[in-house]
C-alpha cells in the first residue's frame, strides 16, 4: 500500500531551500539515505530516456502561478486535490524570491533504481544576476506518455510540515 501524504510547498520550505541554494548553487546537495544516486539501472525494455524538456516541463508548471492548482495535481506522484493550495504556493514561494521569469534546465539524464523512473539534475535560475541558481537532483516518474516528480523527491526538495509520518505498510 502506498502513503498518500499531502505536499507542502510552503514559502517558508522554498526560501530555505532557495537561501541554502545560493551559498552552493552549483553543486547538488548530498544524497540522501534513501536515494540511490550510484545505483543507476539500465534502460527499461530499450527505452530511450526522455527529453530534458519533457522533464522540465513537470517543473515549469508546477511553478507557473497563471496554471490554476487542480491542474498541477496530475505532476506530483500520489498528490491529490487536498494539496492544491500547497502547489500553489511553489510557484508563489519562487516568485517572491526573484525567480521570474524561470528557467529550467535538466541535466544528467540517467534511469533510476526504481524502474521506469529517471534521474535529473534540475537546475532553477533567472536572468537577475542577484538570484542565485538552485541545482537540485529530481526523480521523475512515468505517468501515461507523460512525467511528474516522484513523491520522495517531492518529500526531500519540498518537506512535509504538519502531515503526521506514517511508514507505509509492506
Amino acid at each position: 500500500m502506498h502513503r498518500t501524504p499531502a505536499v507542502t510547498l510552503s514559502a517558508v520550505t522554498i526560501v530555505a531551500a532557495l537561501g541554502v541554494a545560493g551559498c552552493a548553487h552549483t553543486a547538488p546537495p548530498a544524497a540522501s539515505p534513501n536515494r540511490q544516486t550510484s545505483a543507476v539501472a539500465a534502460a527499461p525494455s530499450g527505452t530511450p530516456l526522455p527529453s530534458p524538456d519533457a522533464l522540465t516541463g513537470v517543473i515549469s508548471r508546477l511553478a507557473d502561478t497563471s496554471i490554476p492548482a487542480e491542474q498541477k495535481v496530475g505532476l506530483v506522484q500520489y498528490a491529490t486535490v487536498d494539496d492544491q493550495a500547497v502547489l500553489t504556493n511553489f510557484g508563489e514561494a519562487l516568485k517572491a524570491n526573484g525567480f521570474v521569469p524561470l528557467t529550467v534546465v535538466a541535466t544528467d539524464l540517467a534511469w533510476s533504481s526504481q524502474p521506469g523512473n529517471v534521474l535529473a539534475n534540475v537546475t532553477l535560475s533567472t536572468a537577475d544576476p542577484a538570484v542565485k541558481p538552485f541545482t537540485y537532483p529530481m526523480e521523475f516518474a512515468p505517468i501515461h506518455d507523460a512525467w511528474q516528480l516522484t513523491q520522495r523527491t517531492a518529500d526531500q526538495l519540498l518537506p512535509l510540515a504538519g502531515t503526521p509520518t506514517t511508514t507505509p505498510s509492506s
